[in-house]
């Protein structure tokens, strides 16, 4: 049995159960696609059921606001995506007359949607015969025919490019896209694959030669920027300060608190940080700390600091990026998750 029925045959009998599984409508698979990236499963179904149900069309997605659209994402990370989401259900009106796209050529051009998300869709909707690649596929391939190029070095990408549409000639393309992504994902998992059950064990170079934890080989070029926030919460007649973070840094049009952002660790005792609070709230403003946290993301390590503020005074005409609102219309504007998750502990209960 050669790979590409041995990787079907398995998908049949493991296959998971997955609402957009059982469609063909392109707008429902480029939903699942761009929510799954960077995404496990798990955690983004929820999100996918949100979405379908608050924007069963494109026509809906489009006619939605950035602030209804980053509301829905709050959590998800990598807002960009749902940004990109909302330009792209427009650009589908406009562009595609409301009839969302299925041939690769087509999708490929609509913004956010790269090689893989376009091989994507056009195969599970229109049965095109373009090979995924995605970070399961590039394991599977790279363990199982040993190929040690780099995954994301410009010679890697074209080995595994040509290798994989290679493999998908002659194939069901929507069925064996599907198969060798849910292979990676559960079969020949990162860590600790099930080897001694797989029905590849045979033919299988990174286990035949101990390489399963070696492959595949990947670059390491992210350089982590270490960053330190220290947010002020003023909650007050049930209104609380809050403003807009902008566009060019990181979790922009999301809402957090007044922030003082410090080159290191910042403490109430270091003088130019309390002349900074000062200069913000005025002299008599008091402070207090609440909670501390570190937040993890994939190019940045942000340390947070949360200070309760009281006895406050705030030129709005001066900063006229802060602004004072209901706590009830804060909650419901979309928020960074460290934010959301202060909120939860701090303030909702």
């Amino acid at each position: 049995m050669s790979f590409q029925q041995e990787i079907i045959k398995w998908y049949k009998i493991n296959k998971r159960s997955l609402p957009w599984r059982d469609t063909t409508d392109a707008y429902v698979i480029w939903l699942s696609e761009i929510i799954l990236q960077q995404t496990r499963v798990e955690q983004g179904l929820p999100y996918f059921n949100k979405f379908l149900e608050n924007f069963p069309t494109v026509s809906d997605f489009a006619n939605a606001s950035e602030v209804q659209v980053l509301k829905l994402w709050q959590g998800l990370g990598y807002y960009s995506r749902g940004r990109n989401m909302l330009f792209t259900a427009k650009q589908v009106m406009d562009e595609h007359s409301g009839v969302f796209p299925v041939r690769y050529e087509q999708l490929v051009k609509l913004k956010g949607v790269g090689d893989y998300t376009a091989a994507a869709i056009s195969s599970f909707s229109n049965n095109e015969a373009k090979a995924v690649l995605d970070g399961n596929v590039f394991r599977v391939l790279a363990r199982y025919f040993g190929i040690a190029e780099p995954i994301n070095s410009t010679q890697g990408k074209k080995t595994f490019t040509a290798l994989a549409q290679s493999l998908i000639e002659g194939q069901e393309p929507s069925i064996y896209n599907q198969a060798i992504m849910e292979f990676g994902a559960l079969q020949c998992k990162p860590k600790s694959p099930a080897c001694q059950i797989c029905p590849l064990q045979l033919g299988c170079y990174a286990l035949q030669h101990q390489k399963v934890e070696v492959l595949p080989v990947k670059l390491k070029t992210v350089k982590v920027k270490e960053r330190w926030f220290n947010y002020f919460v003023a909650l007050k007649d049930g209104h609380i300060l809050t403003k807009e973070r902008k566009a060019g840094d990181v979790w922009q049009h999301l809402y957090d608190f007044p922030l003082i952002e410090t080159p290191q660790a910042a403490s109430l005792g270091v003088e130019n940080f309390r002349q900074e609070i000062e200069n913000l709230f005025g002299k008599a403003a008091k402070i207090g700390l609440l909670m501390q946290k570190k937040h993890v993301l994939t190019h940045q390590i942000i340390y947070v600091q949360f200070f309760a503020l009281d006895n406050y005074i705030v030129n709005f005409k001066l900063h006229t990026e802060i602004k004072s609102v209901l706590l009830e219309e804060f909650e419901a504007l979309p928020h960074p998750k460290v934010i959301s998750e202060f909120m939860e502990l701090h303030v909702r209960n």
